[in-house]
């Protein structure tokens, strides 16, 4: 099988090291192609810089396109035996762009990176020069999908067991048929998923440890976060909701017709609250827009930037 980063980036997979939350080096790994002013592609829970195959080559036309797994996910590093704390993303998120950009860049993220996003856009306005975020769980009560409760309730000293036995790399062809049967779950047509893409979206939770270990507890953290907004304690999600009117950089809201994990109405209601915004709504799509809707995607967002004057 091709390498993937060799394959998309001229110079492969890159790396670099950031302080995270906690104030210790970790190692990000990154890839970019094109160049201009910075597009820095951000995916969701549970996936890596893979998500956005389809982005890259048609956005690197225009811009310098980064893509970056963040901490705990692909094939960044993975500090399995210290615990994350709630919005942690968002400060690395800050230290990424601070290192890798010199000018503000676009954001275009998915799913929980679009929520780091949002936050970061809220927190430090002049940091980001444009924003595209695309079915953000900016609305949530509930984790969306079975197997991410089974993940959030399971003791974390469980997973560790099954990370350590390498249980994921010896059942490897079903671990590879649950995932890519779930994944075509978020997809309007999932003819489209290939077993290409099942390989390398499976990939870091196969080959790489730790993985699993990262993504259970940040599911976990996620967990608590709506556990304590439902009981109305203090919490990240009404923090950042409550921070939305700050956004002011232009603002492009995706969102998928169809998307059965947070619903059309959250994209309408995130729209209401962020000035400079503009809300697309995608036909024919489900949660999966990167993947599902990438046409749609990539020509929204080059518009949304041409009519911004980003570009």
């Amino acid at each position: 099988m091709k390498n993937w980063w060799q394959f998309h980036f001229p110079q492969g997979q890159q790396n670099i090291i950031i302080t995270d939350a906690y104030g210790y080096p970790v190692k990000i790994a990154y890839g970019e192609k094109g160049t201009g002013k910075p597009l820095i592609l951000l995916h969701g829970l549970g996936s890596w810089s893979y998500n956005w195959r389809y982005s890259i080559e048609p956005l690197s036309k225009y811009f310098r396109v980064i893509c970056f797994d963040a901490k705990g996910y692909g094939f960044s590093e993975k500090p399995i035996y210290r615990r994350e704390k709630s919005g942690h993303q968002i400060i690395e998120l800050e230290r990424i762009i601070q290192s890798l950009c010199d000018e503000p860049p676009v954001i275009v993220a998915e799913s929980l990176g679009a929520l780091v996003s949002l936050a970061l856009a809220a927190k430090n306005p002049q940091l980001i020069g444009s924003l595209v975020v695309m079915n953000a769980p900016i609305f949530t009560e509930t984790l969306p999908h079975w197997a991410m409760g089974l993940l959030a309730q399971t003791p974390l000293e469980i997973i560790h067991t099954i990370d350590f036995l390498r249980l994921a790399f010896v059942f490897a062809p079903l671990v590879r048929e649950v995932m890519g049967m779930e994944r075509r779950k978020v997809l309007f047509n999932p003819a489209i998923l290939t077993e290409e893409d099942v390989y390398w979206i499976t990939y870091p939770f196969i080959e790489i440890p730790g993985t699993l270990v990262k993504v259970a507890e940040e599911l976990q953290i996620a967990a608590r976060e709506i556990e304590n907004l439902q009981a109305k304690k203090p919490n990240m999600l009404t923090e950042i909701q409550n921070s939305l009117t700050a956004i002011e950089c232009p603002t492009l809201i995706l969102w998928g017709d169809q998307d059965s994990w947070f619903p059309v109405s959250h994209g309408e209601k995130l729209h209401h609250y962020i000035p400079h915004s503009q809300l697309k709504i995608i036909e024919n799509c489900y949660h999966d827009a990167s993947t599902g809707a990438n046409d749609v995607v990539n020509r929204e967002i080059m518009k949304f930037l041409q009519d911004t004057n980003f570009c």
